[in-house]
């Protein structure tokens, strides 16, 4: 198979897009990441302070789940093999909205630098009939 027949091929593929899903995914969270870490700079000293009593408090709840968590962990992997497959569809539609996004914006680049690399069309040309001139006699 070519070259081209196989990129066309991965790229009519569900894990592709999901794939470009994710990317960009991943750069919209990467984007928010500096607000983020600057409301968590104004919260630092609560949180210190809060900390103590909510270690207490969480060892104290890690204890019941730790008793119920065979029982809790069959329904958990149920319902994560449902939310992953969710979350591979979700991320596949996006991409797809991505990849088409691109590739029209490519597409109409394409077409400005074919049509500025064109040359320029000539004019047509009309034939000049020949006639036959006789020649005089002196």
């Amino acid at each position: 198979m070519t070259l081209a027949t196989e990129v066309k091929k991965l790229t009519e593929s569900k894990p592709f897009y999901a794939v470009a899903g994710v990317g960009d995914y991943a750069v919209e969270k990467l984007r928010e990441l500096p607000q983020q870490l600057a409301q968590l700079q104004t919260r630092r000293f609560e949180l210190a302070r809060e900390l103590p009593e909510k270690a207490r408090e969480y060892a104290g709840k890690a204890e019941g789940i730790a008793k119920e968590f065979p029982e809790k962990a069959r329904g958990y992997a149920d319902q994560l093999t449902l939310k992953a497959t969710e979350v591979y569809e979700d991320f596949a539609t996006r991409g797809r909205k991505v990849v088409s996004k691109a590739s029209g914006e490519a597409a109409l680049e394409l077409e400005e630098v074919s049509e500025a690399a064109e040359p320029p069309v000539a004019e047509p040309v009309t034939p000049v009939k020949k006639t036959r001139t006789t020649k005089a006699k002196a």
